[in-house]
Parts: C-alpha cells; sequence; structure tokens
C-alpha cells in the first residue's frame, strides 16, 4: 500500500475536522490547499510562526492557502496549528485574532494567547486518537538553524587502580593500612626543618630531599 504524502495526510485531517467546524457554526470553505513549509515572510516577522493562512483575495482561484511548518513532526501539535490556520480559513483572515477567531478558537479547544494557540489537555487527547485514526505522518523534522547537537555522554568515572598490596587474598580481616612515616628536614637548613610524610616503600627507593636541595632524614 502507498504511503500518503504528508499533504494528502492533511487534507484527511481538514475532512475529518470539518464536523467540528459545523458544530461550533463556523464551516470550513469546500476547498482549501493546505501545505507543509513557511509561509511568506513568516520567519521574517517571527521565529515562532508554525502555521500562516492566506486569504482567498490573494489567491488566483480564489481558495485559502495554508502552511504548515516543517518544524513540526508532533501529529497532535500539527493537527492543533491546523486548526488555528483552519478557523482564518473559515472566517477568510477578517477577524485576526480576535472577534470571530477567538469565539470559534474557544469553542474549538484552543487556549492561550490567540496569536500562539495550544489545544487544551481533552483537545490534544482527541487529536492523538485522529492522528492515530489518520496513519503515519510522512515528515521529517527541518531545522532552520542548523540540527542540534546532542550533548557527549558522561565519561564513565575509570575505576582507581588497585594497589597490588591492598588486594585481598583471602576473606579474613583486611590488613592494616600502610602506615606514613614522618620524614624532616635539619631545622639548620634553609628550609626551616621541611617535613612530609612517606611510607617504607618509597624510602626505600630514596630519601627525599627538601625544597632546598638538602637530603632529608627520617624524624625521630
Amino acid at each position: 500500500m502507498r504511503e500518503i504524502t504528508r499533504e494528502e495526510w492533511l487534507h484527511l485531517a481538514i475532512e475529518a475536522l470539518r464536523p467540528e467546524f459545523e458544530k461550533v457554526e463556523f464551516p470550513l470553505p469546500e476547498k482549501i490547499h493546505v501545505s507543509v513549509g513557511f509561509g511568506y515572510g513568516a520567519k521574517r516577522e517571527s521565529p515562532t510562526i508554525l502555521g500562516q493562512c492566506w486569504s482567498s483575495l490573494a489567491s488566483e482561484d480564489g481558495v485559502n492557502h495554508l502552511f504548515i511548518s516543517p518544524e513540526l513532526k508532533d501529529t497532535a501539535r500539527v493537527l492543533d496549528v491546523l486548526i488555528h490556520e483552519l478557523i482564518h480559513a473559515a472566517d477568510n483572515c477578517r477577524s485576526g485574532h480576535k472577534g470571530a477567531f477567538a469565539k470559534a478558537a474557544k469553542a474549538l479547544g484552543l487556549t492561550g494567547r490567540m496569536t500562539a494557540t495550544v489545544a487544551t489537555p481533552e483537545l490534544t487527547e482527541k487529536l492523538r486518537e485522529l492522528a492515530t485514526a489518520l496513519g503515519p505522518y510522512a515528515h521529517a523534522t527541518l531545522y532552520p538553524m542548523g540540527k542540534p547537537i546532542p550533548p557527549k555522554p558522561e565519561p564513565k568515572p575509570e575505576a582507581p587502580e588497585e594497589d597490588p598490596e591492598d588486594t585481598p587474598v583471602h576473606s579474613g580481616p583486611k590488613k592494616q593500612g600502610t602506615r606514613m612515616i614522618k620524614v624532616a628536614c635539619n631545622p639548620q637548613c634553609e628550609c626551616g626543618g621541611y617535613v612530609v610524610r612517606t611510607t617504607q616503600k618509597w624510602i626505600e627507593v630514596g630519601m627525599p630531599v627538601c625544597p632546598f636541595g638538602t637530603v632529608m632524614d627520617i624524624a625521630a
């Protein structure tokens, strides 16, 4: 079976929504053009415009032209933006976002600022059911400002290297931790008796040297 195009999907949605417009006594025009794309000047007018409707007076064939933003992929959101633009078409853009437009928008389940409406939770649920009935919306999101860069995964913390001396070889009590030995320089040195602590392992390698180059010794 052939997959329907996104424009065909939108036309099917319009026909499914016609009865809802009849119920609120705001019937849709018999014919409507609908496309996925940015309407003329839409992004110059506002970067957040998600739909656009043109009056039939601007069209050679006297039919309203609707545009649904290619930034949208969530089908319930696509449908609620479509309803917003269909209200403009039913009103032929005469009321702007006031008067008859606002009355119809609220009756159909749109809320928020009338210039940027969103569906109520109840309408969203109905639109999700409608979208399921319509089938897949053959569309991939368009990112006008460039595809977002996914965050880099957090690096996994490296496991600390085990000192062979600390690796348990039996189930008995753990041996006492390595004893730190105090090492000091001669108080008569320019360092004033520099003090550090180290282990017997490193003392056997060589005694530490103070900042002034004097070999240190184990403190009494």
